[in-house]
């Protein structure tokens, strides 16, 4: 596989996915990114934006074992890695496997669910094993976790702790359409043209190859150090008390490989690195005024950054092609 072949993967994908989806081809890109490097999702919007409908079709196309999630305050922790239990008939303890031994999980409205449940995702989405009852038991590949939550509602919520949004590569809000999507959106339920299952469009076998290539996207030195002084500025800014770990950086630098081979090139760009230092890099800012953190200042403060830092030129980005 190439980077002119992943481009058509991608194409593919958001065509078929944007039979049913109206208006979402760029929030389809970051996403399809981010599977392609390994990192996982977080949706977060008002209810009625679709976050769990576009979770739920970019999974069925693609062929991968899917499991849905439902968060719930008494959701526990082995509800979710699966338990030992003693099969009489055999007179020996087997394993259960929960649903996060699945390919692809779409974990819904994760922050209901109790801390105690939630840093039981910490291992398995940063080192894709689980740890149950003294013995270790790997994911199979690809493993990607894309999780939903309502950021206005706070009744029976649970805030993630920062340790599991540092584990998100990105956080991507669905935002709500423009007034023609909305008429196309109004067209297609008149005219009852919903979907209930899409057809495969990647297989696995597609995805693993996407996986290993994007890793050849050549970035040059001045871009990574483009992206040092990214995150080195938000530890620097003062509104900010923790800023954007080594993480984030290794974040947005595969992000940025990624975007460049599902967009047909084997390097990256400045403007690659700009498109995703939003989506990689805010949700990562814990801000000095907590008070602060729900009012899209994130957001403000990458911009802000991104338009102070000196930008390298094109020629020096692409190796002088």
């Amino acid at each position: 596989m190439n980077v002119k072949d992943m481009e058509s993967m991608n194409e593919r994908l958001v065509e078929h996915v944007g039979n049913v989806i109206v208006g979402k081809a760029h929030t389809m890109e970051l996403i399809m990114t981010a599977i392609i490097a390994s990192g996982h999702v977080l949706l977060e919007d008002v209810p009625g934006t679709g976050k769990t409908i576009l979770a739920k079709y970019m999974a069925s196309s693609l062929d991968c074992t899917f499991q849905r999630i439902q968060f719930t305050p008494d959701l526990l922790p082995s509800d979710l890695t699966g338990i030992h239990f003693f099969n009489q008939k055999s007179g020996d303890f087997e394993f259960r496997p929960g649903p996060l031994f699945a390919n692809l999980v779409l974990a819904d409205e994760i922050n209901r669910a109790t801390p105690r449940t939630q840093s039981s995702l910490l291992e398995c989405m940063e080192e894709r094993q689980i740890s149950i009852d003294g013995s270790t038991r790997q994911l199979e590949r690809p493993f990607i976790v894309i999780a939903t939550q309502n950021p206005v509602d706070n009744q029976g919520t649970f805030p993630l702790p920062e340790a599991q949004m540092d584990r998100f590569m990105m956080k991507i809000g669905m935002g709500y359409p423009t007034g023609e999507e909305s008429v196309e959106i109004l067209r297609r339920t008149v005219a009852n043209l919903s979907i209930e299952d899409l057809s495969m469009v990647i297989t696995r076998e597609q995805l693993l190859k996407a996986q290993e290539t994007y890793r050849n996207v050549v970035v040059n030195e001045d871009l990574m150090r483009y992206i040092v002084q990214l995150t080195e500025a938000t530890r620097q800014h003062a509104e900010v008390s923790l800023g954007v770990s080594p993480r984030g950086a290794q974040a947005l630098l595969k992000a940025a490989q990624a975007w460049a081979a599902l967009h047909g090139r084997d390097y990256v760009v400045p403007d690659d690195i700009k498109i995703l230092a939003e989506p990689v890099l805010a949700h990562r800012l814990v801000f000095r005024n907590r008070i602060r953190q729900q009012e899209g200042l994130a957001e403000q403060i990458i911009q802000q950054i991104l338009s102070q830092i000196e930008v390298p030129t094109e020629t020096l980005s692409t190796g002088g092609r």
